[in-house]
């Protein structure tokens, strides 16, 4: 399996799909299925049971995942999407945008 170019705390744009060209925060990845979950983008309604967080039940709002393939990074110095590489610098291999050049975080 190779190296995921997507992180955590990532602010990517969806490039297909429903919700293409939303923009959001990474919330989680998923490495198995190479998904991500990412905030605000991809919203489906689940039906709930009534439990303490929600004593009426009904029906509930949240993000679903969506494929690693379908989202690109934004650029942290032009804010448009980019795609990622890696490269080794002082010794330690960082990520940067293919852009700008950048080195992300």
């Amino acid at each position: 399996m190779s190296k995921l170019k997507l992180k955590k705390g990532d602010v990517v744009k969806v490039t297909t799909g429903t919700a293409k060209n939303s923009q959001g925060k990474i919330l989680t990845v998923n490495t198995d299925k190479l998904t991500a979950v990412v905030e605000g983008v991809n919203l489906v309604s689940k039906h709930t049971k009534p439990n303490a967080k929600h004593p009426q039940g009904g029906i509930v709002k949240q993000e679903a995942s969506i494929h690693i393939s379908n989202l690109k990074l934004i650029d942290p110095k032009t804010g448009a999407p980019t795609r990622v590489g890696r490269k080794v610098v002082d010794g330690k291999l960082v990520r940067y945008a293919k852009k700008s050049g950048e080195v992300i975080k």
